[in-house]
Parts: C-alpha cells; sequence; structure tokens
C-alpha cells in the first residue's frame, strides 16, 4: 500500500477513536443526557449501567487503538455497534441517521484498519493484485 493510503487508514482511524472515545467519556460521570437517552431507548437509567457502558466502550477502543491488538478492538467494537443497532431498530428509530449509525461507524473503523494493517488486508483482500 502507498504511504497515502496508510495515512488514510490512521486519518480514518484517529477520527473513530476520538468520537469512541468523547462517546466513552460522556459516560463515566455519566452526563445528565446519557441516562436521559438510556431510559428513553429503553435501557436502565441508573449511572452504574452508563459507567459500565462507557467502559466498555474505552476498553475496546484502547484495543483497537493500540496496533497489535487493533483487529481484537475492531471485533469488539462491531459487536458494540451492533447492540447499538438492534437497540435503535427495537425502538423504532429513524434509519439513516440513527439506526444505521453503528454501520457507518464501523466502516469507518474497519476501512481504517484496512488501509493501516497488512494483515487485514491479507484476509480480506478487496482489491485484486
Amino acid at each position: 500500500m502507498s504511504t497515502k493510503a496508510l495515512w488514510a487508514g490512521r486519518v480514518l482511524s484517529g477520527l473513530a477513536i476520538l468520537f469512541l472515545l468523547f462517546d466513552g467519556l460522556i459516560k463515566l460521570p455519566p452526563l445528565e443526557i446519557v441516562t436521559t437517552t438510556s431510559k428513553e431507548m429503553g435501557l436502565p437509567a441508573t449511572e452504574s449501567f452508563a459507567r459500565f457502558l462507557g467502559i466498555v466502550t474505552l476498553a475496546c477502543t484502547a484495543l483497537y487503538a493500540w496496533p497489535r491488538t487493533a483487529l481484537l478492538g475492531a471485533v469488539l467494537l462491531t459487536g458494540l455497534f451492533g447492540g447499538a443497532i438492534a437497540t435503535h431498530l427495537r425502538i423504532g428509530s429513524p434509519l439513516f441517521s440513527h439506526t444505521l449509525f453503528g454501520v457507518y461507524l464501523g466502516v469507518v473503523v474497519w476501512g481504517g484498519l484496512w488501509l493501516r494493517d497488512e494483515r487485514v488486508r491479507r484476509v480480506m483482500p478487496f482489491l485484486s493484485r
């Protein structure tokens, strides 16, 4: 892969990491918007549940950010996104803005990893050589 592709992967991964850090960190205090939204989504609106989700998000993000464990982090984040998608489907959220947001984020996470990690390109060879 070219240097441009490598940097594109780093930028995509960096954007995903920044978003996920923000998402995880706002759940630690937790902010009122977090518990309010949890209640609207039919999830427990407790501080302990919000903190649990924040810790899981931050742990998966840390694994994704570290090159040696990035693949494991991407797999775990994909599971987290799947849960978010299922929750939005269950409550009838708008499709393109809410329900599919986990898909969009997953594409960014996996696209960034694919561009920056040769091992992932070997397993998922989208380009012919």
